[in-house]
Order: structure tokens, then C-alpha cells, then sequence
């Protein structure tokens, strides 16, 4: 028993040690195996970021220049962790269905703690936003998901930013985190 008991205690401290690199304006999700974590956001307590050339850099593709205007109002961060041999889906909805939010995510390695816009690579990038038009044989609603997979052994840091319009500076919403080990 003594030792289950250091070994929760050392998990716990390098647990707290990881999520001590991230800045304070990331907010950490502990992501649960086969389950799902929900949190609640407010567009509002988030940061403009006026510099989104990282997003077009090819050392990340998260989505072209051209759909800028979708993600130039305020961003909210957050922070989890992509364990060996899982898939995460990350989803934002609004809490009003006429809200406009995009969502976008990057992964880098489990020691890396970078923060737009300041992320010269990442491993991949997703994001996901209103569509220009309407999309054959699809609906769009107000959710906005985004997936990651892991087939190696390794641990992945995964940074997600939910943002809007400018035009459309507030807004609350839910993000849910669904981790598939």
C-alpha cells in the first residue's frame, strides 16, 4: 500500500510540474481515458491576437491565410495531454446557437510548451471554423470539433485556441475534451 501511496504522490507532483510550464492565460484539461471532460468559456476573458501568420506558416498548416477573419477576435487557450495509442476529439459549442466561434489545436511533444504566436513547428494542426458556403450533402451547425491521433508510445502536449470574428468579441460556450485510449 505504501508504495501505491508514493507512487500517486510522485504522479501528482510531476502532473503539477507539467502543467506549471504552460503561462497562466492556459487554462489545463485533464483529459480522462474513454471518457470526457466538459469546461465552460467565455470569448470575453480571452486576449486579440493580432499576429496569425503562424497559422498560414507551412511549419504548421492550420488554416490559410484567407480565413484570418474567422479567428482574429479574442482567443482562449488551453492545455492537455494525448497519451500512446489514443484519438482526443475536441469539440466547442456555443451556448447560443447563432454563435460564430472556430476552434483550432496543435500538437508538439510532451516537453514543449509553445504558445501562439509564437509557434515556429508543431507536429500537426487542426482547425475548424464557419464555412464560406454550404457544403454538398452536409449541414453545419454551431459545433465546431477538431481530432487528434497518437498511434506511437509517446506522450503529446495538445494546445487548443477557441476564438471568433472580431465583429464578434463575446460569447460563452462549452469545450469538451473525449479521450479514446
Amino acid at each position: 500500500m505504501k508504495k501505491y501511496i508514493q507512487f500517486f504522490i510522485l504522479l501528482l507532483i510531476t502532473a503539477q510540474s507539467v502543467n506549471a510550464q504552460w503561462p497562466a492565460n492556459v487554462t489545463p484539461v485533464a483529459a480522462k481515458a474513454n471518457d470526457s471532460v466538459t469546461v465552460s468559456g467565455d470569448l470575453t476573458k480571452g486576449q486579440p491576437m493580432d499576429d496569425l501568420s503562424w497559422a498560414a506558416n507551412s511549419s504548421n498548416a492550420c488554416f490559410p491565410a484567407t480565413q484570418n477573419a474567422k479567428f482574429n477576435g479574442n482567443h482562449v487557450l488551453y492545455s492537455t495531454s494525448l497519451p500512446p495509442r489514443s484519438i482526443i476529439t475536441i469539440t466547442v459549442k456555443p451556448t447560443d446557437d447563432a454563435g460564430n466561434l472556430s476552434i483550432y489545436g496543435y500538437m508538439m511533444g510532451n516537453k514543449e510548451f509553445m504558445i501562439v504566436p509564437n509557434l515556429p513547428s508543431c507536429i500537426t494542426c487542426e482547425a475548424d471554423h464557419k464555412w464560406d458556403m454550404p457544403w454538398k450533402g452536409k449541414v453545419q451547425t454551431s459545433e465546431r470539433k477538431i481530432e487528434f491521433q497518437n498511434p506511437t508510445q509517446n506522450t503529446y502536449n495538445i494546445v487548443i485556441g477557441v476564438t471568433s470574428p472580431k465583429d464578434m468579441p463575446g460569447g460563452t460556450y462549452k469545450l469538451m475534451v473525449k479521450l479514446k485510449s
